[in-house]
């Protein structure tokens, strides 16, 4: 993770921290608070609900004294039924035979409020599940002498108006079970439709008189039968948290987050610019690069630290000055050795010649060659005397030498770039190296990066830049006829090592120039060699994939005047400004070659003709409206460009046919009166066949193939040109761009007629209708 993402990821932290803590906070806080609430009136609810029926009961046990204290109990019954008192009572002998009951009474059963349910007028007293009728309270009637006579039961009608008092009461939400058991039916209820099912569902589950909340939003309390209550009751009341509230919570947090995202990254940006300068610098000089300095832009610690840097690289370029003639000298005084392993190429003849004599010369039992690979590991590259000395598991030992960087002998040595010297402990068993008594390791590193070539005892410190360099380790393991190696076997093995740098860096050197022998040493542009071997590779590309390939090629009108003028030098001056300029006009994918003297050629892979005459009159334009400027002469130097266009497989079905017919272009274009391009002909004699064309394509007015949309070069007012793909190509741009320059007067009619040139600011192929993308070939690097 980069210093900006750790930077910015910290802000974040501290930021949004605090606003998701607060947000859970208040969420929990605000959840919290409305449960305390909503217990609380469930509290009060279930409290005055028990007043209620404790006060009714009390009302109903009175009317049934009255009447059991009358002369005429059924008399005094009409009566109090009347006042409303009691919705009825029912009078019973010892026997338990009714003796009077008040018309309209209700079915049974009735709940008695001392807890038990009165079975009397066809009633049930088996505790089966059925909805309480009526709310009742039981005396016993007595003569004058205080004999039994039988009981008088004062009733209360329980329907849905009195659950509905109760409800007013409360205030809250009133359900009134099944005197059953299980108390899973709903006798009469105030509760929605739609939050009714869970809360007698919650009703059910909840265990005592606890407070459970539903999904809906609604907290319920279980009220169950008691003495001051009989009814089993539920009791619920609504959420009073706001709506949406984890909504709005969560759209702060977002906001916020966002906010604290851009003030992070904008704070990250403009503390860690002037590091990434640092470090691109860092990295210039790791790659050898010690002219690279970093901008002083403030005063501050980030200020200090880049004069300090710049302070460093002067002064480690002085130093490794030093290096590099002290690295002569030591060449000369090992040349015949120097120039036995330089003779070949072979890395691993080398290395092997290397070893061996370094073991000859020190008396060493065994030893190998290392080089650091990619991913931080040594890899052995050749080995002596290997064999019987792995560990017991690994008895036939390891198919080749690895060893991490940092682990073992040979890791530390190729980590900190100290040479290494002892003996081995028998306990000690590192991992992925041969057992030993001794050993001596020595780092090796490019020429010039370290000071592992330099005969003499080791210094007291680590260079770490040499560290960093180091390409591999040479480790001898148990000297013969003595108990350890001494100095003078290290300075041995220092200067095999700074010979096995030399070879590695010399295998790496000629790598380098079988990449040269392919490109112009003038120009920096692939040579006819490599021209030879692209065009047959783009040519079976375009024939295998259906698609187009044009070759232009270029020639500077009159060149040999500009030799006989101003000399060769100014010459070579002009066409590596030439093919600097060809580079800036073509594509990544494009390939541009110098063929031979003043003649250059250009492979634009999927560009059709039409695309490839916008690149023509594009580089027309780069070379005739720039003077190349020469330094050793006053005024510039005017050269125009003749270009020949062709295009695989109109033109040709091989590459050397379509190289020739652009060359054919070339020779019209010269006649033509040079400045210009042609479009080589279109031969009769090629086989022809059908390539899948876009059904939305349609023929251009110009008659050239090409794909996408038609695209016209329009003049711009300053002599700039930009493309129109709604105008279709004006047919005089087969003949190529008018002689005229941009600054004249004449340029602008020609524009006007349909002739105008292409200049830097048009289209680039593939944008309109020119080249299209696809398949990348080998890309021409900007350095050649």
């Amino acid at each position: 993770m980069t210093l900006r993402g750790r930077l910015t990821a910290a802000f974040l932290v501290v930021v949004l921290g605090p606003v998701l803590l607060g947000a859970l906070f208040v969420a929990s806080t605000v959840a919290a608070v409305d449960r305390s609430r909503s217990t609380d009136r469930l509290a009060v609810a279930a409290s005055a609900v028990r007043t209620s029926v404790d006060a009714l009961c009390q009302q109903l046990r009175a009317t049934a004294d009255a009447v059991a204290l009358s002369a005429d109990p059924p008399v005094a019954a009409t009566q109090l039924v009347g006042r409303g008192l009691a919705a009825a009572v029912l009078i019973t002998d010892v026997a338990g035979r009714v003796s009077y009951v008040s018309p309209g009474a209700p079915s049974t059963p009735w709940q008695d409020c001392a807890g038990s349910t009165d079975g009397t007028n066809g009633g049930s007293t088996d505790g089966s599940t059925s909805p309480v009728r009526a709310l009742a309270a039981q005396v016993d009637l007595h003569n004058r002498a205080g004999a039994p006579l039988g009981t008088v039961t004062a009733a209360q009608l329980v329907d849905p108006a009195f659950v509905a008092r109760l409800a007013a009461v409360t205030g809250v939400a009133v359900t009134l079970l099944d005197s059953g058991a299980s108390a899973a039916g709903v006798t009469h209820t105030t509760e929605s439709r739609d939050v009714r099912d869970a809360v007698l569902a919650a009703a059910v589950a909840v265990r005592g008189e606890q407070v459970t909340e539903t999904n809906e939003g609604r907290y319920v309390r279980r009220l169950r039968p008691s003495d001051r209550q009989p009814l089993p009751l539920v009791l619920s009341v609504p959420s009073e948290r706001p709506p949406g509230l984890h909504a709005t919570l969560a759209g702060v947090v977002v906001l916020a987050g966002l906010l604290a995202v851009l003030t992070a990254w904008r704070l990250a940006r403009v503390t860690t610019r002037p590091l990434a300068e640092l470090a691109g610098a860092v990295d210039r000089v790791a790659q050898g690069d010690l002219t690279a300095r970093v901008p002083v832009r403030s005063r501050d610690e980030l200020g200090r630290l880049a004069a300090a840097f710049n302070r460093m690289t002067r002064e480690t370029g002085s130093y490794v000055a030093a290096l590099t003639s002290n690295r002569d000298q030591l060449r000369g005084h090992l040349a015949v050795l120097g120039d036995t392993l330089a003779s070949t190429h072979d890395l691993q003849r080398i290395l092997r010649v290397i070893l061996r004599s370094a073991i000859g010369a020190t008396g060493a039992r065994a030893g190998a060659v290392l080089l650091v690979e990619t991913g931080g590991v040594l890899v052995a590259q050749c080995t002596e005397g290997l064999d019987g000395r792995w560990p017991a598991e690994e008895a036939d030992g390891p198919q080749t030498l690895r060893v991490p960087v940092g682990v073992g002998v040979v890791g530390e040595v190729a980590a900190t770039g100290e040479p290494q010297r002892g003996r081995a402990e028998p306990t000690e068993a590192p991992t992925g190296e041969p057992r030993c008594r001794t050993y001596v390791a020595v780092p090796f590193a490019a020429p010039g990066g370290t000071t592992t070539a330099t005969l003499g005892p080791p210094s007291g410190s680590a260079d770490e830049a040499g560290a960093a360099a180091a390409l591999g380790v040479l480790a001898l393991y148990d000297r013969l006829g003595a108990d350890e190696f001494d100095d003078d076997d290290l300075a041995t093995l220092r200067t095999f090592a700074g010979h096995a740098a030399v070879a590695v860096d010399n295998v790496r050197v000629h790598e380098e120039a079988q990449r040269l022998s392919l490109t112009d040493p003038l120009t920096g542009l692939w040579n006819y060699r490599y021209l030879r071997e692209s065009i047959r590779r783009e040519v079976e590309r375009a024939s295998r994939f259906g698609r187009m390939l044009s070759v232009l090629a270029l020639d500077l009108d009159r060149f040999k005047n500009v030799n006989d003028t101003y000399g060769h030098a100014a010459g070579d001056t002009v066409l590596a400004e030439f093919a600097r300029r060809v580079r800036a006009e073509i594509r990544e994918v494009d390939l541009a070659f110098r063929q031979g003297g003043e003649e250059f050629v250009l492979l634009l892979p999927e560009t059709d003709a039409r695309g490839a005459a916008i690149v023509a009159e594009r580089l027309g334009a780069a070379v005739r409206d720039t003077p190349i400027a020469v330094e050793a002469y006053a005024g510039p130097v005017l050269v125009t460009v003749s270009v020949g266009i062709a295009v695989f497989p109109d033109h040709g079905s091989t590459g050397r046919e379509v190289l020739e017919a652009a060359d054919d272009a070339l020779y019209a274009a010269k006649a033509a009166g040079r400045d210009t391009y042609r479009v080589a002909e279109v031969r009769s004699d090629l086989p022809t066949r059908e390539i899948p064309v876009l059904a939305c394509a349609v023929s251009p007015p110009d008659g050239l193939p090409r794909a996408g949309q038609p695209v016209q070069a329009i003049r711009e007012p300053g002599g700039s040109a930009r493309s129109d793909p709604a105008v279709g190509v004006p047919e005089s741009s087969l003949a190529g761009p008018a002689q005229a320059r941009p600054d004249t007067a004449d340029d602008t009619a020609d524009s006007a007629a349909g002739g105008a040139r292409a200049g830097p600011d048009a289209a680039r192929p593939g944008s309109g209708g020119g080249a299209s993308s696809g398949p990348h070939p080998p890309r021409q690097s900007r350095g050649r």
